[in-house]
């Protein structure tokens, strides 16, 4: 977020003030460097706005670009919204009245305090808000709503900018026009919707131009114009030209002019040209007599079939009616037949968008617009589970993010819920933590940060030495998740059993740091209560003996934590049928090699210091027994598995190795099911 450039500065203290500016002070507590002076994309009560200062929110457009957005505050204009793509920035927004702009020195500024902000004015509130500069450029004031436990937002430019006016309203080349129930997308001849579902996320040509001027030719638009002419902050590349020099120009600088505008079409010359490397929404002028014409580059071989511009308006209109009418018979036959099935589906769509067990989560709301641009359509897939699949992508700020998009039904909202109730109301440095969640329509989706280093067992379960772990890394590990455990058991308001330890739900950050994932199938019951009921969940192999009477407690975990330790110091599934046949079953083979003390032959072989380590490998794996024991009331706490961990308490002497092998648990149905597949590894990547 932020870099503070204060080496040498003699800074002794870090504060988060009440009103949520973070500030670094020296021995005399004078300030060396606040948030307040650096905002992001948000500005809190209290805060000022200042010449200089800006907010910033970075989209990402549907052709690939990222229009940054940008609102700051100008000493002679005030506030000045605007948005750069490549070339210069374009003014979409200027301050009506100057004067409110005034700060208590006399300087031209913007304090967040009692109702106001500069010139906007609004309700006085004790509730928790802020104002934040979104991704499409509007700026919204949120007041958090104590009945509803949402932020509810407010649209500070509503009435000062029209919807057609932000630059990206209809997408690239999209032409927006003002409707009854807000603004109406539609593209150009020699293009097509990129999304028929959501029109405002712009036009594709049908074929794109080539950078050779000799292969491109032009569509043309009729009246229509362009949002930063409104401030005269564009200037004409050439002015006193004609139409046809105009497109000449453009098709000269090649792929660096994509749209050509001209102005003042009426008079044979005289007129203004404004080359346009940028595809911007364009706006729908019809009503206006003295308007603009637009020339956007296409491909010379896909226009020959077609006159250059589009439909007039009229004669389209006379189409559409005609097209309609024919189209509306047809459709009342339709909607007789099959309304019933149709209104059903948009009431079940409707109660998925309106659940009401979502406004109680505490976290972050991702539109699914937003996040299907933050992943590039979710592009990048970095894994698969049993619930969805998990893509990389990346937030405005420029941090990246593990977006898992579930996919099904039925379980799908009970895991989706579990998962954003528990892990999104807790914090610990050995969980991974959630960003925030969408859900829309039948879109579910979790964002948690990500983990450059992915799973536990792509480096535990290799052949490939580049994922060799050494032994003080393996040795974090293990304390990383026991100490993740044993916060979710014992430090939370309410008891949580997480019921799906593995290692494909651990994930590795940068420094190898552990951290539990995936709390799809977690259970929360009070601290008071000793044990639960529950159906049977989880992996074949990690399951405790327990669950075969479905009264479970949180020992569970432990007996899975005590599978997890032993697969980390040997290198190796629970359930390998690569292995000789003796050797097919860890705990088999664990519980023969403990009872001729030989635990030591199954340390990992393949990592050059693990057997330098080897008494240390064997009191861990003792501490793994122990949490293997069948009866659940002799296995330990995960918080006295830390201490042993740890060194703080030695382990007893005299440990009995009374665990079941998989002879006498379950059988080989249990055995099969522990050959994991894709399918299964439902945490984040």
């Amino acid at each position: 977020m932020w870099s503070t450039n204060t080496p040498g500065k003699s800074v002794v203290g870090l504060n988060l003030t009440e009103v949520g500016n973070l500030v670094l002070y020296d021995r005399n507590d004078a300030v060396i460097w606040q948030s307040f002076d650096h905002p992001t994309d948000t500005i809190l009560p209290g805060q000022e706005l200042r010449p200089g200062m800006k907010l910033t929110a970075t989209s990402r457009a549907s052709d690939g670009t990222a229009p940054v957005y940008t609102f700051t505050t100008d000493d002679q204009i005030g506030f000045v919204g605007s948005v750069r793509v490549d070339n210069s920035p374009q003014i979409y927004y200027e301050t009506s009245d100057v004067s409110k702009m005034k700060s208590d020195n006399g300087q031209v500024g913007a304090l967040y305090k009692n109702g106001t902000f500069g010139e906007f004015e609004f309700s006085t509130t004790s509730l928790p808000q802020l104002i934040r500069l979104g991704l499409d450029g509007h700026l919204n004031l949120y007041v958090y709503d104590e009945h509803s436990t949402n932020w509810m937002p407010t649209d500070l430019l509503k009435n000062r900018v029209d919807d057609c006016t932000y630059p990206f309203a209809c997408g690239s080349y999209g032409i927006c026009s003002s409707a009854s129930h807000g603004y109406d997308c539609l593209c150009p001849n020699e293009t097509q919707q990129i999304d028929a579902r959501a029109s405002s996320y712009g036009c594709n040509r049908t074929s794109p131009f080539s950078c050779d001027s000799h292969d491109n030719t032009f569509a043309e638009v009729e009246k229509i114009t362009f949002f930063a002419l409104s401030y005269n902050n564009i200037s004409a590349n050439i002015s006193n030209t004609t139409v046809e020099s105009c497109k000449e120009e453009c098709l000269k600088k090649g792929c660096s002019c994509t749209m050509a505008l001209f102005q003042n079409q009426a008079n044979l010359f005289g007129g203004d040209c404004y080359l346009l490397s940028d595809s911007f929404s364009l706006i729908d002028d019809s009503y206006v007599g003295y308007s603009i014409l637009a020339f956007i580059k296409v491909n010379h071989s896909s226009n020959t079939l077609m006159p250059s511009s589009i439909f007039p308006r009229k004669r389209r209109g006379r189409i559409v009616l005609i097209l309609g009418t024919t189209v509306g018979a047809v459709s009342m036959v339709l909607v007789s037949i099959f309304g019933i099935s149709i209104l059903s589906k948009v009431r079940r769509n409707d109660v998925e968008d309106d659940d009401l067990d979502l406004p109680r989560l505490q976290i972050t709301r991702f539109p699914y617009e937003d996040l299907k641009a933050m992943t590039e359509d979710f592009n990048i897939k970095l894994g698969e589970g049993g619930f969805g699949s998990v893509f990389l992508g990346t937030l405005p700020s420029g941090g990246r993010i593990a977006a898992k998009r579930l996919h099904g039904f039925g379980q799908i909202k009970k895991s989706f819920l579990a998962e954003a109730e528990t892990i999104g109301t807790i914090h610990h440095v050995n969980l991974v933590r959630l960003l925030g969640f969408c859900a829309e329509k039948s879109f579910r989706l979790l964002v948690y940060e990500y983990m450059c280093n992915g799973s536990l067992d792509k480096w535990i379960f290799h052949k490939d030495q580049e994922f060799d772990l050494c032994w003080q890394v393996r040795r974090k590990i293990i304390i990383d998740i026991a100490k993740g455990l044993a916060y979710l058991h014992e430090e939370c308001h309410q008891k949580i059993i997480h019921l799906d330890v593995k290692p494909q739900n651990i994930l590795l950050d940068e420094h190898f740091n552990a951290k539990l994932a995936d709390f799809g199938l977690s259970k929360l019951i009070e601290k008071d209560q000793s044990q639960v009921m529950t159906t049977m969940r989880g992996t074949p192999g990690y399951l405790a003996p327990e669950w075969l009477s479905s009264v479970i407690t949180e020992k569970v975990d432990v007996y899975s934590f005590g599978i997890v330790m032993l697969e980390v110091l040997c290198g190796r599934k629970n359930v390998d049928r690569c292995m000789p046949s003796d050797e097919v079953h860890m705990l088999t083979l664990f519980k023969c090699k403990a009872e001729q003390e030989q635990l030591l032959d199954m340390v990992d072989q393949s990592s050059g210091d693990m057997q330098l380590h080897g008494q240390e490998t064997v009191k861990m794996m003792k501490i793994a027994a122990w949490c293997l024991q069948d009866d659940h009331s002799k296995r330990p706490l995960m918080s006295q598995v830390v201490k042993f961990l740890e060194g703080s308490v030695d382990i007893e002497d005299g440990l009995r190795y009374s665990f079941s092998v998989p002879s006498n648990h379950g059988g080989d149905s249990v055995d099969d099911a522990t050959q994991l597949l894709p399918s299964t590894l439902s945490g984040p990547r």
